[in-house]
């Protein structure tokens, strides 16, 4: 083959994986998971404060869902707010309004939960982040970490969590933790195996000012 057509067809090739690439996709799902068991209801302003900095961070086409995680949580019956922003500033800044008043109201019902279905709302976060596609597929985790199951319910499931991150917020210590420490310890070392055998990675942010490095768009 002559050198001229070897040229041509590197400057094809070159162009076809350019556009093959595509534009970076820098947009963010975030399904926020809340536990409402026990007395952690007394923990639901802090989960408010979460919520109001998020909406504040989020930019167009990012995805935001809110869900609790008592009896049978993967199932669309425990959302309590979601939405995909709109390209339109306008459009957008209505809908973190409407968001936020759905967590208010949410907020002012709230009762509190005999179960805690953690891996139940994992799936579903997984489930629906998935099928969103953003750039950066985030779940937090707004619980004191222990899962407490329904008699027959069955969550002995593998998760998939390739390139999803995991963060668990404010995760206050039992009154048994404080009897023996190592309790404490061996759940959050469940969860973060769990996590990671999974494929996705594991943070614990316990100072909520710290959340700002989570949100921060690339």
């Amino acid at each position: 083959m002559k050198l001229k057509n070897l040229s041509a067809l590197f400057t094809f090739a070159l162009l076809l994986g350019a556009c093959s690439s595509g534009p970076s996709n820098h947009t963010q799902g975030i399904y926020m998971l809340i536990d409402t068991s026990g007395t952690y209801t007394k923990e639901v302003d802090k989960a408010q404060q979460v919520i109001n900095y998020t909406l504040a961070k989020l930019q167009s086409n990012d995805t935001f869902v809110v869900a609790s995680i008592n009896t049978g949580s993967f199932s669309e019956k425990n959302i309590i707010a979601k939405m995909t922003l709109d390209d339109r500033p306008s459009k957008a800044n209505q809908q973190k309004r409407l968001f936020k008043q759905n967590i208010d109201d949410y907020v002012t019902k709230i009762k509190s939960s005999s179960y805690t279905d953690i891996s139940g709302g994992i799936l579903q976060a997984t489930d629906y982040l998935t099928e969103k596609d953003n750039g950066k597929k985030t779940i937090f985790i707004f619980s004191d970490l222990k899962e407490e199951l329904k008699k027959g319910y069955v969550r002995d499931i593998p998760f998939n969590l390739k390139g999803v991150r995991v963060v668990a917020l404010n995760v206050t210590k039992l009154k048994s933790d404080n009897i023996d420490p190592r309790e404490y310890m061996d759940r959050v070392t469940l969860w973060s195996k769990k996590v990671e055998s999974s494929g996705g990675s594991w943070l614990i942010i316990n100072d909520l000012e710290h959340l700002n490095k989570i949100l921060v768009q690339d």
